[in-house]
């Protein structure tokens, strides 16, 4: 699988990408991301705890110089031979890093008095993470808004078909001149009729003698048909239609063709082969569910058998779905017996729809293949000539569904899914799906999720996006979604603000004194006023001067009330120690009698790795370092494991990803915390991939912005 989609490579810049402006950039094929304050394309280069390749670098930050030197110089003894002298010329520098803030002081004093400063405060701690700056600006290939152009080539019927068909457009009725084809309306409407349940492979097969097969089952059919006291009956082999226009309305009315029959009659293949595999190959079939659950009445008769038994939801599970508590879950709920939630039975019916696609019973993962013909119950629904539509199984899910969209053979099971969910706004399944994280992630939908790592279900997920459409790729275009840049290439120096405290106030600000004093004393001994005098100003700034260091970490140290919100990635597992020497310049861990609180934790339940602490205090166990260290050096996830760290929350984070995500979306929420889908950019494209989904503090979202339409595919 490439890390981008792109051609052969040709030479060192064969991949070409637009900005918001519309201008072209050409590129090699290595990771890029969009820069947040220059909004170009870059290349992505990523800190590692172990650097390997050109796009990797060591660990570095942008943290204050200043109490670097002075953490070396508390915690290195000047008494030591062989490091007096470095210790002595570290001071020195030390010393020179003291003289620039008042140096800044009094420039900043002097444009004060000739009015032509601005704060500029605000420019280094906006209170907002990093915006993400591209947005989507392709075509929509189908719109969920109808003032929207979309790509997609409508059928003249779509404009003008009903919501909801209450009669089949073509009924088989005896006359006096024998059975024949209806498509009167109003006869039709009129009509009492049995709809016929079957699978292909019991009424016939494909060979020399086809014809004659198709033509005796026909026969049972319709000598059963009068042997119920009906005049009428529907079956696909003869009440579809011959265009390819007839053919997509009657599939968009089939589910109704179920409910407006008086009977379902399941025609079954031979009890000599065995009743039980008879039942099995019937309810493998994709369109079981819409012919068994939308009929108001059942009935069942075996081939080599005259009986026509009448037949219950509750037995149909029992027979059919016996090895599926799925299944019968579903049957017991349109029975009556066990009512479930609307969106939990649709999605366990788009669960069970789907495994159909292998015509077995073992639950497929992953996202739906396109079926093939011997996928659909054994071959075609709709008779010989019928080409089988690649979404079928979405099209056998939405008679389920209170709007329903037009077959059509040019789109798959996603983007009819799409179609389907932007159809029904008050379900929003796809907006749900963006928001969960499966097991299994594929490249060209990854939106699409039939399971989730943290197990929480469809109904569990609250969205706050709206999809606006989905692309000719299968990609869905968002709306609404909150969004931030992900920085990797260094840790940031970031605006913080420690707990007010007087006395920290008043230490830390003393050894800005020192260099006053000693130039005091040097301006009165040059101007001769008191020689002693001087002296002493000199001594007592020189002293300030020796003990800065401890004095400045300590008016520095403390729990850090707010910070810049930013968000910092890491290849590789990284401690926490580590990290707040390089957040915060080292003072937790070194000075921990001095620092009530931990700068940073650990995450109790944000991501795959995380461990809740078994205290009092929701807190993250200290030991999810360990265990992802372990995964990240010689389990299955060795050489993809990230570390991100929020500086806002304060929490960190360890996840696994194929690619370093670049971008942050605040998609929805569940069980009390934010979803948070992590993605990487494919600039080509336009489009994000989805990498890694986090559960953070929903409250961070509101410090990220709003960005236009993104793409995810």
């Amino acid at each position: 699988m490439p890390l981008l989609p792109l051609i052969h490579k040709h030479s060192d810049a064969d991949v070409t990408c637009y900005n918001d402006f519309g201008e072209s950039k050409r590129h090699g094929p290595e990771q890029r991301y969009l820069s947040p304050t220059t909004g170009t394309c870059r290349k992505l280069v990523v800190q590692a705890v172990t650097p390997s390749g050109k796009f990797e670098v060591a660990i570095k930050d942008h943290t204050n110089h200043t109490n670097k030197l002075a953490i070396w110089l508390f915690t290195n003894c000047p008494f030591r031979r062989w490091i007096f002298f470095k210790w002595i010329g570290i001071w020195l520098w030390f010393a020179v890093k003291l003289l620039v803030p008042l140096v800044l002081f009094l420039v900043k004093i002097y444009f004060d008095l000739i009015g032509g400063y601005e704060d500029t405060e605000s420019s280094y701690s906006t209170g907002y993470y990093k915006p993400y700056l591209r947005q989507f600006q392709g075509q929509l290939w189908a719109a969920r808004c109808r003032m929207e152009h979309s790509s997609r080539v409508k059928e003249v019927l779509e404009t003008n078909t009903r919501t909801h068909a209450s009669y089949p457009r073509i009924l088989m009725i005896r006359t006096t001149n024998g059975w024949v084809q209806c498509t009167d309306r109003d006869i039709i409407i009129h009509t009492r009729f049995i709809a016929i349940s079957f699978r292909r492979a019991d009424a016939f097969v494909r060979g020399p003698d086809e014809k004659k097969d198709r033509a005796q089952f026909i026969d049972e059919v319709r000598a059963t048909v009068l042997g119920q006291q009906f005049d009428a009956y529907w079956l696909d082999l003869e009440c579809t239609g011959e265009t390819p226009s007839e053919k997509s309305l009657d599939v968009y009315c089939m589910a109704d063709v179920y409910r407006r029959a008086e009977t379902t009659l399941i025609m079954l293949g031979r009890a000599a082969s065995g009743e039980n595999k008879c039942w099995r190959g019937w309810g493998e079939r994709v369109w079981t569910f819409p012919e068994a659950l939308l009929s108001s009445r059942l009935c069942y008769k075996f081939r080599d058998r005259e009986e026509v038994k009448p037949l219950s939801l509750f037995e149909l599970a029992n027979l059919a779905y016996a090895n599926s508590d799925d299944e019968q879950a579903i049957v017991h709920a349109y029975g009556g017996k066990d009512p479930l939630e609307r969106l939990e039975r649709l999605t366990l019916l788009k669960k069970a729809i789907w495994r159909r696609a292998t015509a077995s019973l073992p639950i497929v993962s992953g996202p739906p293949l396109p079926p093939k013909l011997d996928m659909i119950g054994g071959g075609p629904v709709t008779g010989e000539v019928y080409k089988p539509y690649s979404a079928e199984r979405v099209y056998a899910l939405m008679g389920f569904f209170e709007h329903r969209i037009q077959p059509t053979h040019e789109e798959d099971d996603l983007r009819a899914l799409a179609r389907l969910s932007m159809a029904n706004d008050s379900d929003r399944i796809t907006e749900r799906m963006v928001s969960m994280f499966p097991s299994t992630t594929t490249p060209g939908a990854c939106w699409y999720a039939d399971n989730d790592i943290y197990d929480a279900n469809l109904w569990d997920i609250l969205p706050e996006i709206q999809v606006a459409g989905v692309t000719q790729n299968g990609a869905l275009v968002l709306d609404g979604c909150r969004a931030t840049a992900i920085r990797w290439k260094d840790f940031p120096d970031v605006v913080c603000f420690p707990e007010c405290s007087r006395s920290r106030q008043i230490v830390g600000f003393i050894p800005y004194f020192s260099w006053p004093f000693i130039v005091i004393g040097l301006a009165i001994i040059w101007q001769t006023i008191s020689r002693p005098g001087g002296i002493v100003f000199i001594s007592v700034g020189v002293l300030l001067l020796i003990l800065s260091p401890p004095l400045l970490l300590f008016g520095q140290s403390g729990r850090i009330v707010t910070a810049q919100p930013w968000l910092i990635g890491v290849k590789g597992v990284i401690d926490r120690e580590t990290v707040e020497s390089h957040l915060y310049g080292g003072t937790i861990g070194r000075f921990a009698r001095m620092v009530p609180f931990p700068k940073m934790y650990f995450t109790p339940s944000g991501s795959p790795f995380s461990k809740p602490a078994q205290r009092v205090i929701r807190r993250g166990s200290d030991k999810q370092y360990e265990d992802a260290k372990e995964q990240g050096q010689s389990g299955p996830d060795a050489g993809n494991m990230y570390t991100l760290i929020d500086t806002y929350s304060s929490t960190m984070y360890y996840f696994r990803a194929e690619r370093p995500p670049t971008v942050c979306i605040f998609t929805g929420r569940e069980g009390g915390l934010g979803r948070f889908v992590l993605c990487s950019e494919k600039c080509k494209e336009n489009e994000l991939h989805k990498e890694t989904v986090l559960r953070m503090p929903t409250e961070i979202s509101q410090r990220m912005e709003l960005c236009g339409w993104v793409a995810l595919g």
